[in-house]
């Protein structure tokens, strides 16, 4: 399976752990194959697929081989019905229903499946309550984000709008300060007086460009990581992964 598989109706979710999770999040699951010689370690699995009476069928290891094309799936494979994308308000009614201060990520043209996995992981493990993407030249939510996010894709919403630019005024309207991660930016993440202790987006942007300029100049104020090495850049979900967590640490503290 290619990382620009094509959308339908259905997706392939392979690996003991991400299928595991789409059982236990309550998503609709056809159908799920095992591997003969993976039986004794699927067997927890099988017990939430027999609950939820979902048919799990065992067969050869070369099937699942051939199923999702070469990707590691540790002898468990099985068919969802595809992500359900939600509405930016549906986002913005999660987070007043968590009764904790508003926190999403947009994502301009974030183009690498396994960046947007990762961050869709980092983004459950810090309490983000929902991630934006474009439409256009951004990765969607496919096999392989499903994989790299070990299952973080089935409590994240994600929400795929037409228009970031429009999306930002629409955040801003509902209170949400914008905050764009940029490298020339003058204010430091972690510098004195910082604080994201408010109502917050984070934009994340492409992994070669950065922020376009129309989004950037959207943005409420811009952030930086500080830079020590020889490259001076950062892999973006390695970035976004540190301006979650500073985030959540100034939430925590309070």
């Amino acid at each position: 399976m290619s990382e620009h598989e094509e959308e339908s109706s259905q997706e392939w979710i392979a690996g003991k752990h991400p299928v595991m999770e789409a059982l236990r999040s309550g998503r609709e699951i056809n159908k799920i194959w095992v591997a003969e010689q993976a039986q004794k370690n699927a067997q927890p699995m099988m017990l939430e697929a027999k609950k939820a009476g979902i048919i799990v069928q065992i067969v050869d290891k070369r099937k699942l081989d051939q199923m999702v094309d070469g990707m590691a799936h540790q002898g468990i494979v099985a068919q969802a019905a595809a992500h359900r994308y939600f509405e930016v308000d549906e986002l913005l009614a999660r987070a007043k229903e968590s009764g904790e201060l508003p926190f999403f990520l947009l994502l301009d043209e974030i183009e690498d499946p396994h960046n947007l996995g990762s961050i869709l992981r980092t983004a459950e493990c810090t309490g983000v309550h929902g991630v934006i993407i474009p439409k256009r030249r951004s990765a969607s939510l496919t096999a392989t984000v499903t994989k790299t996010s070990a299952g973080a894709v089935e409590y994240v919403p994600v929400a795929r709008i037409t228009n970031m630019a429009q999306t930002i005024d629409k955040l801003k309207e509902a209170g949400v300060w914008v905050a764009g991660a940029d490298v020339g930016a003058e204010r430091d993440v972690f510098a004195s007086g910082m604080k994201f202790d408010m109502p917050l987006a984070i934009v994340i942007g492409n992994e070669a460009k950065g922020i376009g300029r129309l989004i950037r100049e959207k943005c409420d104020f811009l952030i930086k990581l500080p830079m020590h090495g020889q490259l001076n850049s950062l892999n973006a979900s390695v970035a976004a992964g540190v301006l979650m967590y500073e985030v959540l640490r100034q939430r925590i503290g309070k």
